[in-house]
């Protein structure tokens, strides 16, 4: 089936196709076309440009884009969006004074979830997360990473990774999936950390592997969580195994996650809401790791912002993604992640619109297919109601302005 879109207001992120992700000074441009039209044929997209260069077009359907933006979706490239049950009581904690790290240490956090997640069958696991994933598609997300993390047991891991194939098969967006299994130390293992490193290495990674169940490894790099070695003795298990790193650092304490991210060519350190000019220095060294903020869960937890300014400035990549998580990132919601890099980290909205859409495709290595406005890439959009710029969606951070989503050819519902 073909679908014409004519009488585009703005058709943004035009890109060739050898673009791979956008870096430093280049992420303030956003190639447009005023008054396009674009082709869509089965779930690709054929043909874009100006409407006084559309000829003979025709589709089968022809969608008329007066007034509108049309756009690639969003490419939310860090999630832990499969997970049972939520962590309300934690908010109302957070409110009364405690602090995250106070929540994990009285058995919330991390392990309320892992709690939650074992108690829960796999098709009401499955049944739950839907849910999120629809309304996600709905906001325009058409490519998301999803991490398993709340198992802690080998039986619960490779549960939320099923969970996580059997939305890569039922859903029409993009679906990465990620090992977590270093996200905290389960109970039985609180005293014996060594332990249970060993039991991702020796009991976990292989039967992943052999079920095809990943495509990332993940460790959450911190103090109180894993240390420097553990992260390096993990990646380094997981590469015999082909996974490739994405890995949590910096979120609270420097300690080193990112320079043993770049050691292990991880396609992404994500968080960085702190960061030393030793991080900068590793990541100019390994250009093809890329920075990834996550601003939803900054705002939610009250602490620093990725210092988006400085990546950027140093000539560095970013990208933006949800952290959609029950403890610290409990929305989605990639337009207000954009709205909240611009007026919480002063990205412009060029360099928030590229860090969502190009270097997050990039980010979870789909950027040959998705991310952009290219011929031969899937037809994955955004078509806005009718605002007067691009701009205006990061400025009215309150309101929905998506008219609708088109994942692989098809409109969303």
């Amino acid at each position: 089936m073909a679908i014409l879109l004519q009488n585009i207001k703005s058709l943004l992120q035009v890109r060739t196709n050898e673009i791979r992700k956008v870096s430093g000074e280049d992420m303030k441009r956003l190639p447009t076309i005023e008054n396009a039209f674009l082709l869509i044929e089965d779930d690709t997209i054929v043909d874009f440009g100006r409407m006084e260069d559309i000829g003979d077009l025709e589709g089968d359907q022809t969608i008329d884009c007066s007034g509108k933006i049309v756009m690639p979706t969003w490419c939310d490239s860090h999630t832990h969006i499969v997970y049972a049950g939520n962590r309300e009581q934690e908010f109302v904690d957070r409110i009364n004074g405690l602090s995250y790290e106070e929540i994990a240490s009285r058995g919330g956090g991390i392990l309320n979830s892992a709690k939650q997640l074992r108690d829960t069958s796999e098709d009401e696991l499955y049944a739950q997360s839907i849910v999120r994933i629809k309304e996600v598609m709905s906001l325009g997300t058409g490519a998301i990473e999803i991490k398993s993390g709340y198992g802690l047991t080998l039986k619960s891991e490779v549960k939320m990774l099923r969970v996580i194939n059997r939305i890569k098969q039922d859903f029409p967006l993009k679906v990465k999936s990620t090992f977590l299994g270093a996200h905290a130390l389960p109970e039985e293992f609180k005293n014996n950390k060594t332990g249970y490193v060993d039991t991702i290495i020796n009991d976990m990674l292989p039967i992943i592997a052999e079920e095809g169940l990943a495509q990332f490894v993940d460790v959450f790099c911190e103090k109180g969580y894993f240390t420097v070695q553990d992260t390096d003795r993990i990646l380094k298990a997981a590469k015999q195994y082909e996974l490739i790193p994405k890995i949590h650092v910096n979120q609270f304490n420097a300690i080193g996650g990112v320079e043993v991210g770049v050691k292990h060519n991880a396609l992404t350190v994500d968080h960085l809401e702190i960061l030393e000019e030793s991080d900068l220095l590793a990541l100019k060294d390994k250009s093809q790791t890329i920075p990834v903020a996550l601003p939803s869960c900054s705002f939610y937890l009250g602490i620093p912002y990725t210092p988006a300014r400085r990546i950027i400035d140093s000539g560095l990549a970013l990208a933006l993604a949800s952290d959609y998580n029950p403890g610290s990132s409990p929305s989605g919601n990639m337009n207000f992640v954009v709205s909240t890099a611009c007026i919480k980290m002063k990205m412009t909205p060029e360099e928030a619109i590229n860090a969502a859409t190009i270097n997050g495709a990039y980010a979870m290595g789909i950027e040959n297919q998705y991310g952009s406005i290219s011929k031969g890439k899937k037809a994955n959009l955004i078509i806005t109601k009718e605002i007067p710029s691009y701009s205006y969606l990061p400025y009215s951070f309150g309101s929905n302005y998506i008219d609708r989503v088109i994942i692989n050819g098809q409109a969303i519902k």
